[in-house]
């Protein structure tokens, strides 16, 4: 899969340059999502020296990027095996219609087997490590009898010819020892924890989480539960944030509401920047009367622009004490558009968390038009008949059509209507 960003350069047409100097760009002036990125990425950059990793025990490693590339410390199977139940033969045995052969004692699994003599056959279960001698399995159905007989027998089996190889699992044929197993920077989820297991491996280093202080911004907002008052919301943006930022992996400190109040703020980002990694705010980016965020960067490395994205597109990045901030758009559905476009995809870039959103091409099932100079990043739902249908409007407030959307779709700049059956990108959520 390409990752998120190239993807994204596909999708716009523009390419990584330098990010712009000056705290702020003009109105009317947009700055491309991959300016946007490179700009991030710049800002991120340092904390990946020196690289901080930890040692945890498989479980604990769950969603987590590794630190350096794993080798496989054996053979996976370790040693030759049964595919089947069934008798364990030397292919020449049974070769030309000399299929008669005498049964030898019975082969369970996690037992070492005897020596296979010619002219026999043994028992044999799934998995159990074949005997020396023998090179193929027949299973026990293509067996004349097909049931295996009582231990210590003396009895005959009749078996048809079978070529070398046959339901035989080699010693190392999944992956032999010395080999890459998992390379450094792979997101550890059930399957590649299951590789490792059965590697024997039972601890594995890690890239450390990241330390997120997450703050929203506004005299109008609420936490849930206070009283509603006139003109007053409940926040939604510290609870969007902070459950996205877990899924990708990060430790989030959340520092509540902050009025709009720039000397509040940056008393609160000083009173953690001590302790934290990244500061991502939500709100008071635009250019208000009451935007604290762009009002408390005033004398701090911050740039704040307008990139051109609906929803989003009000943006701040630089480093505040020098740490890495990101400032995001105060309307619910454009912070978290944000943060799947902006933080997300270079989470996954640099430090191996998350895995990237799974992207694909599908049909729209509707027609749609879009802001030609803008990229839009609709929501929508992916439908049992495989087209997509845009879920609520283009609004940066509507968190009903987003908690029912289950893709991302991508209408890049340049395009101002596509007709049904068009073919958009989209990103499963």
């Amino acid at each position: 899969m390409q990752r998120q960003e190239e993807q994204l350069i596909a999708l716009t047409g523009n390419s990584p340059g330098p990010g712009n100097t000056g705290n702020s760009l003009p109105e009317h002036e947009h700055r491309s999502i991959s300016t946007h990125l490179q700009a991030i990425r710049d800002v991120l950059f340092p904390l990946l020296t020196p690289p901080k990793a930890e040692q945890l025990p498989l479980m604990a490693a769950l969603g987590r990027g590794l630190a350096e590339t794993l080798y496989a410390p054996i053979d996976l199977p370790p040693f030759t095996n049964s595919q089947m139940d069934g008798y364990a033969v030397r292919s020449q045995d049974v070769a030309e219609g000399r299929g008669q052969l005498r049964v030898a004692s019975p082969v369970p699994a996690g037992a070492l087997p005897s020596p296979l003599t010619r002219g026999t056959a043994a028992p044999i279960m799934t998995g159990a490590q074949l005997p020396a001698g023998a090179d193929a399995v027949v299973p026990i159905e293509r067996a004349v009898p097909n049931l295996f007989p009582p231990p210590g027998l003396d009895t005959t089996v009749r078996l048809p010819e079978t070529a070398a190889g046959t339901f035989v699992r080699g010693a190392g044929s999944d992956i032999a020892s010395g080999e890459c197993a998992l390379a450094a920077g792979t997101v550890l989820g059930p399957r590649q924890l299951g590789l490792l297991a059965a590697l024997g491996v039972t601890e594995v280093v890690v890239n450390q989480k990241l330390t997120v202080l997450l703050a929203t911004t506004g005299d109008e907002v609420l936490e849930p539960g206070e009283n509603l008052a006139p003109g007053k919301i409940y926040d939604a943006n510290n609870t969007l944030l902070e459950s996205s930022m877990l899924q990708a992996g990060l430790t989030v400190i959340r520092a509540g509401i902050v009025k709009d109040e720039p000397g509040a703020l940056s008393k609160l980002l000083r009173s953690h920047a001590a302790h934290v990694d990244l500061i991502v705010t939500s709100g008071g980016v635009s250019n208000g009367a009451y935007e604290p965020v762009r009002q408390a960067m005033v004398d701090h490395d911050v740039e704040f622009s307008h990139v051109a994205i609906q929803p989003g597109g009000p943006q701040g990045v630089g480093t505040f004490d020098g740490i890495p901030i990101l400032a995001f758009p105060g309307n619910p559905v454009s912070c978290l558009i944000s943060f799947e476009m902006f933080l997300r995809p270079l989470l996954s870039e640099m430090f191996a968390a998350p895995t990237p959103r799974l992207s694909f091409r599908a049909p729209l099932s509707h027609p749609l038009t879009s802001p030609p100079k803008k990229h839009q990043v609709r929501r929508g739902v992916l439908l049992p008949n495989g087209t997509v249908r845009l879920e609520g409007g283009e609004g940066s407030h509507l968190l009903r059509a987003l908690a029912r959307a289950n893709v991302l779709v991508h209408i890049p700049e340049g395009i101002s209507e596509l007709a049904e059956g068009s073919e958009v990108e989209v990103w499963a959520l």
